[in-house]
């Protein structure tokens, strides 16, 4: 079996390998290595400086053109005008602390509260995704007494030390400390069963039997309801039912990471978790609900959020600022007029159906697996389940080499990570395949 990687390293341009890209980029390189120091990240193998975009393009500074098949900050499209016309009022007007009454945050915050259950009814606002995890873990802390959490084995979270605590993809050294424990993704490709919900349930139920055995009282279950960072495991619609169950009998809180799946990505619903017809007890988000303006936040119910709020003097100085909430109405706005929802839906049929169809003339595919524009396209050795990840790497240099962009995820970095903007057309999703089918035809 392959080696596992660390999520920065899928896909990463490696600065020794500088030379020979040409004087103009390899003087960037340097700059870049020499004010970011050992926290540059690049990708490709030859990166792209990127000028400006639009919808579902990006442009380098050599006026060429790139189909963006993977950043989903931009979840409504790059630069909508829309988002961009109401950031700008909006900071040409107010921009300041939240500790002011003003309308427009109160008008995001019943809004967003609408396209949740019931009993998810209170928000509170961060500027970024980690922030919002952050939280998620001190309000279980603070509900349950416990600190124990259980997460997937190449889970991503975030990156506060918290919250990379509880994100296993992000070490290179080391395992998870002592209060975490993992259970496999449920990957029906590399060990089918017929019950993966009862599966997942039971390794969540020996995790937390693990946890008490060593004296560290249970929390709760983090996942990301798509299952992204471990290669993106979607179906069958509901499996995650039973472990939801499970958590609860423990006495332990559900808490699902929306920041990926949310706000219509999957093409059933607003948010990942309802294809699983589950309640979590909290939701977190980021910046896909502002467009990529920095907008976070936390959903749960007041009985979960007032203890902690009781002991704590939590605040969180410019989460739910006035341009971030004009932002986030916007996003809102722009899904439910442009029928984006639905266009996950159709769309992500449409590349789902031709992507097993390429799979059928290149068999290093060995796996496609989605859950509306959330794909996971994975490369295995032929006639093995094994990785593959040289493949993958060759199609997304190779891709972007055509035009398209795209990324990993995964373990081993053999799964590609088909994840546009909401706003992708049927010609952008023929344009794809047909870039894909030509590029594995000449490996």
């Amino acid at each position: 079996m392959a080696n596992t990687k660390q999520i920065l390293a899928l896909n990463r341009f490696d600065a020794r390998h500088a030379e020979g890209l040409g004087a103009e980029l390899e003087s960037l390189i340097a700059r870049r290595q020499a004010t970011f120091g050992a926290s540059s990240v690049l990708v490709y193998e030859r990166p792209i400086r990127m000028v400006r975009a639009e919808g579902v393009w990006m442009f380098d500074a050599d006026g060429r053109r790139y189909l963006d098949v993977y950043n989903n900050v931009a979840s409504v499209g790059h630069c909508h005008p829309r988002v961009v016309d109401a950031i700008a009022k909006q900071a040409a007007t107010l921009n300041t602390n939240t500790r002011y009454l003003y309308d427009n945050v109160h008008d995001y915050a019943e809004r967003l509260l609408a396209t949740f259950p019931g009993e998810l009814s209170n928000i509170v606002f961060t500027c970024t995704g980690s922030e919002s995890n952050d939280l998620a873990l001190r309000l279980t802390n603070s509900f349950t007494g416990g600190t124990g959490f259980v997460v997937t084995e190449t889970a991503y979270h975030g990156n506060t030390e918290a919250v990379t605590a509880v994100s296993p993809s992000s070490f290179k050294t080391h395992t998870v400390p002592p209060h975490v424990r993992t259970v496999p993704a449920p990957d029906l490709y590399r060990h089918p069963t017929n019950d993966v919900g009862s599966r997942f349930a039971e390794d969540v139920t020996s995790a937390i039997a693990d946890l008490e055995r060593n004296g560290v009282k249970f929390g709760g279950l983090l996942v990301d309801s798509i299952f992204s960072s471990d290669g993106i495991y979607a179906d069958p619609a509901g499996f995650l039912k039973q472990a939801v169950d499970v958590v609860r009998e423990a006495g332990g809180l559900v808490i699902s990471d929306e920041v990926q799946p949310g706000f219509g990505r999957t093409g059933s619903g607003m948010w990942g978790f309802q294809r699983h017809s589950v309640e979590p007890d909290i939701v977190t988000m980021g910046k896909p609900m502002g467009n990529g303006f920095p907008v976070g936040g936390v959903v749960t119910r007041p009985e979960i959020l007032e203890p902690f709020c009781a002991t704590t003097g939590y605040f969180n100085t410019f989460g739910g600022n006035p341009v971030a909430a004009a932002a986030g109405l916007a996003v809102l706005d722009v899904i439910e007029d442009e029928g984006l929802i639905e266009n996950a839906n159709q769309i992500g049929g449409q590349l789902r159906a031709g992507l097993r169809q390429i799979a059928g003339r290149h068999p290093s595919i060995g796996d496609v697996r989605s859950a509306g524009l959330f794909i996971g396209i994975e490369f295995s050795l032929p006639g093995t389940t094994d990785p593959d990840a040289a493949a993958a790497s060759y199609a997304i240099n190779a891709l972007k080499e055509r035009g398209v962009l795209i990324g990993a995820a995964g373990a081993y970095g053999n799964v590609l990570k088909v994840r546009p903007p909401l706003c992708f057309s049927r010609d952008n999703a023929d344009l794809f395949l047909e870039t894909l089918d030509a590029v594995l035809s000449e490996r």
